[in-house]
């Protein structure tokens, strides 16, 4: 009850729309840089290119099938500028996220939002937020390994099939790792992205708390995806809401827990003058 609380008094509600809507913008910029790579690939492989092209034309025959392959192909000449462009928004709107995310942190711990110049600033903002894509990638990629379907095409690949026992153990292994993985993604986030240092083991205690709640949400998450993309209404908006909702679940589980452990910190935590 404390937690939640302090939680609405330090507008934790309101840091967590902003950070989603930094997450949803940044999903622009990427989408250009993954087009300039697709570009760069598909002009390194022909055969490629001319499968994709007779597919386009065999699916979509006429005019507008044409008019799709001009699209492609002006976007494929154009895969530099697009790359460049692509990643400069991104890497802006990321520093943007991650410069709100450690002011949501700072204010939840209650501290001070004195200034450490802005060069500097922005270069710690940069190594944190490539450190913590990075993290947050790794863990949803080993919990999608973790699911049935790919996990058997993944024992196929290696050669080793119709070993069920063996197959459950790495599923388990998969699950354990990316637990262990987002407690230590949460714990470092509630304890170093603050502006000022903070209590450490409140700080693993409140991120365990958000790993078990990630977790839970994440197995949520992939039961909703698979119930909606059988229609093609779900297809098409699903992805894109469920995204949305967890931008911000994410968020809100990291600012709480943030909040509990500023609430549950023996020390007298440094208010706002």
């Amino acid at each position: 009850m404390r937690a939640n609380d302090w939680f609405d008094e330090c507008q934790g509600n309101f840091f967590a729309a902003g950070l989603t809507y930094y997450t949803i913008f940044a999903l622009f910029p990427l989408l250009m840089v993954g087009f300039s790579v697709a570009g760069f690939l598909l002009s390194r492989r022909p055969d490629v290119l001319r499968a994709i092209d007779n597919k386009i034309r065999h699916a979509v025959p006429g005019a507008l099938g044409q008019q799709m392959l001009d699209l492609m192909n002006s976007a494929i000449a154009a895969r530099a500028s697009v790359g460049v462009i692509g990643l400069t928004v991104a890497v802006w709107v990321g520093l943007n996220w991650m410069s709100n995310l450690r002011l949501a942190l700072t204010q939840l711990w209650r501290q001070n939002d004195g200034s450490h110049g802005y060069i500097r600033t922005k270069f710690s903002d940069l190594g944190a937020m490539v450190s913590s894509f990075v993290a947050i990638f790794a863990t949803l990629a080993l919990s999608a390994v973790a699911g049935a379907g790919p996990m058997a095409r993944l024992l196929h690949a290696l050669g080793l099939r119709d070993l069920p026992v063996l197959d459950a153990i790495l599923r388990s292994v998969s699950l354990l790792v990316s637990f262990l993985l987002s407690w230590l993604v949460f714990g470092w986030m509630i304890a170093r992205l603050p502006r000022d240092p903070v209590d450490v083991r409140s700080s693993v205690r409140a991120a365990l708390l958000a790993a078990i709640g990630f977790e839970l949400f994440k197995l949520v998450a992939s039961i909703y995806l698979k119930s909606v993309l059988h229609s093609p209404a779900g297809a098409t908006f699903g992805p894109v809401l469920g995204f949305m909702v967890f931008a911000y679940v994410t968020a809100r589980l990291l600012l709480f827990a943030t909040a509990w452990a500023a609430t549950s910190n023996p020390g007298p935590p440094t208010t706002n003058p």
